[in-house]
C-alpha cells in the first residue's frame, strides 16, 4: 500500500517548502468520519424512487419473468394472467425480505465495524492478505482459477 506523506523540508537555500514523498507501509489512519459528517439527510421517497428505478430497469428482472415463471403455470387450469401474476407477487415478496434481511444485515455489521478503529483496521488488513493471496495464486496456477 502506497500512502502520499506531507512534510516540511529545508531546503539548501534556506527556504522551507513543501514536499510529497511516497512511502509503502502501513500508516496510521486519521479517523473515521461518520454517516452524518458524509452525507446529507435522506430522503425516503427518492430512496425508494431509485430503487424503484432500478428494479424495474433490470433486465435480469426481465428474463426471470418472461423465461422462467411461465414454466410454472399451469395452462389447463385456465386463468394464466392471474397465475403469473401470483407468481410476480410471490417472486416480488422474497425479493423484497431477502433484499431487507440483507440490508439490516449490512447495516448493522458497519455499525459494528465503525465502532472500533481496531475492527476497521482489522477488516482492512485481512481484506488485503485475502487480495495479495488470490493474486499469489493466480500467479502460480495461471488462468485455472
Amino acid at each position: 500500500m502506497a500512502a502520499v506523506v506531507r512534510h516540511r523540508h529545508h531546503s539548501g537555500g534556506g527556504a522551507d517548502r513543501g514536499e510529497s514523498a511516497m512511502c509503502t507501509g502501513l500508516l496510521p489512519r486519521e479517523p473515521a468520519v461518520t454517516d452524518a459528517q458524509q452525507r446529507p439527510p435522506t430522503n425516503v421517497r427518492r430512496i425508494v424512487r431509485q430503487g424503484f428505478v432500478v428494479g424495474v430497469s433490470n433486465p435480469k428482472g426481465f428474463l426471470i419473468f418472461s423465461a422462467v415463471l411461465p414454466q410454472f403455470v399451469n395452462r389447463s387450469a385456465g386463468h394464466v394472467t392471474p397465475q403469473l401474476l401470483l407468481l410476480d407477487i410471490v417472486c416480488a415478496a422474497v425479493a423484497l425480505v431477502s433484499d431487507s434481511a440483507w440490508g439490516l444485515l449490512a447495516g448493522t455489521a458497519r455499525g459494528w465495524f465503525r465502532g472500533s478503529p481496531h475492527r476497521l483496521s482489522a477488516i482492512g488488513a485481512v481484506s488485503g492478505t485475502v487480495m495479495v493471496g488470490l493474486g499469489v495464486r493466480l500467479a502460480l496456477t495461471g488462468n485455472d482459477v
